[in-house]
């Protein structure tokens, strides 16, 4: 028996390749391989030598390694984690998992590849930032074309308009279902910027969803924040180089800042068509977003000529065109209960272990008694409302 219980589908809006050290080199234009960087474990529990062990083996686990993981069945999910996990490189072995995990779709995001092609410096050359993102969308759409289920997640950053709207081109030959966009100022320039309104144009056409994730922006404050003269804290996986403890107090910020500016600036407004979501970055923080922007939209319009053009409030246009995926952790059904249902979707996050041995069972939890119908759109209708296609 899969995991997923029999009598509901589920579609899950966030899971991971777990990218071996030549992810992005082995796709790269030949011109740009030496300058291509390999993946770093540095952030993660991934050590180099299970790598090392990988690699040796062809960039593969091996049989025994395989046979072991498809035999927890049911419980994959709470026990294959990080790159030992069934299917988290291998393209033959994710069908195989996602067999045994019983999800009718999943969306596919990088998890170490993204530093290049989201980095906030503006001293790297657009050559190595598109150049990396190109890499990575090649791949990615290899890894998903052998399984209708897989929906990969292309990367595209927003530095150069013209730029991110060819490789918004690019992913869309190649497959690609939605397009993961950093959720900071890039080039210096508001995600509302008319120089950006032919890209959100482009995907509100081919119905492409822009999708928000952690690692879209950097993890961590800025040093001053973290200096109050007393021993730093060490991260959640006992390290340095993760989310610490006043980082994922303030993970929100960027990605609310970020769609804040797409209502403001009247994006969501011109662009009714358009579909996105926030994806691995809570949803406690949602709820107010959508009074606080309703109260500065009705106030602020006396002054503000941009505002007056809006025919929707911020939180109908949000509750059409967006969604959000809460924690594992989080209390899913007291968000609904301060929104509304239409909101919020159900994700894994395999293979990473934040997503939890039993995230249906969590959730399950935190939906306690409401009726059946706001269990259909947290694990079902709210996913197709902004994949329209799957």
């Amino acid at each position: 028996m899969p995991y997923a219980p029999a009598g509901r589908a589920f579609y899950d809006a966030d899971s991971h390749i777990m990218e071996l050290p030549d992810f992005l080199k082995a796709y790269a234009d030949p011109a740009l391989r030496d300058e291509i960087p390999e993946v770093s474990y540095s952030a993660s529990i991934v050590t180099d030598e299970e790598v090392a062990v990988i690699v040796g083996q062809g960039n593969r686990h091996s049989p025994e390694h395989v046979a072991a993981q498809i035999a927890m069945g049911d419980e994959l999910i709470a026990k294959s984690k990080e790159i030992q996990a069934l299917g988290a490189f291998n393209s033959a072995d994710r069908t195989t998992a996602l067999d045994l995990l019983g999800f009718r779709k999943q969306l596919v995001f990088a998890t170490h590849s993204v530093a290049m092609p989201f980095s906030p410096s503006s001293k790297l050359e657009h050559r190595l930032r598109y150049g990396a993102a190109r890499a990575h969308n090649r791949h990615m759409s290899e890894f998903c074309k052998s399984d209708r289920r897989l929906m990969g997640v292309a990367v595209i950053p927003l530095d150069d308009p013209d730029l991110a709207l060819a490789e918004l081109e690019f992913a869309l030959k190649a497959g690609l279902k939605a397009a993961w966009i950093p959720h900071r100022p890039c080039g210096e320039r508001s995600p509302g910027h008319v120089d950006l309104d032919p890209f959100w144009a482009r995907l509100a056409e081919t119905g492409t969803p822009f999708l928000l994730h952690v690692g879209g922006a950097p993890l961590q404050l800025a040093k001053a924040w973290m200096n109050n003269g007393r021993p730093p804290t060490k991260d959640w996986l006992g390290g340095g180089e993760n989310l610490r403890t006043k980082d994922i107090a303030l993970l929100h910020e960027g990605p609310e800042q970020f769609l804040t500016m797409m209502v403001l600036d009247g994006v969501l407004e011109r662009h009714p068509n358009l579909r996105g979501a926030a994806v691995e970055l809570g949803a406690g923080w949602v709820p107010e977003l959508l009074r606080r922007l309703d109260w500065v939209v009705k106030h602020w319009s006396r002054n503000d000529e941009n505002l007056q053009r809006l025919r929707r409030t911020p939180s109908e246009q949000i509750t059409q065109q967006l969604a959000f995926t809460p924690f594992v952790f989080e209390e899913v059904g007291s968000f609904i209960d301060q929104s509304n249902a239409d909101l919020y979707l159900f994700s894994s996050d395999y293979p990473h272990i934040e997503g939890g041995r039993n995230p249906i069972g969590r959730f399950e939890a935190a939906l306690g008694e409401r009726p059946e119908a706001v269990r259909d759109k947290f694990y079902a209708d709210n996913f197709l409302r902004i994949f329209a296609d799957a």
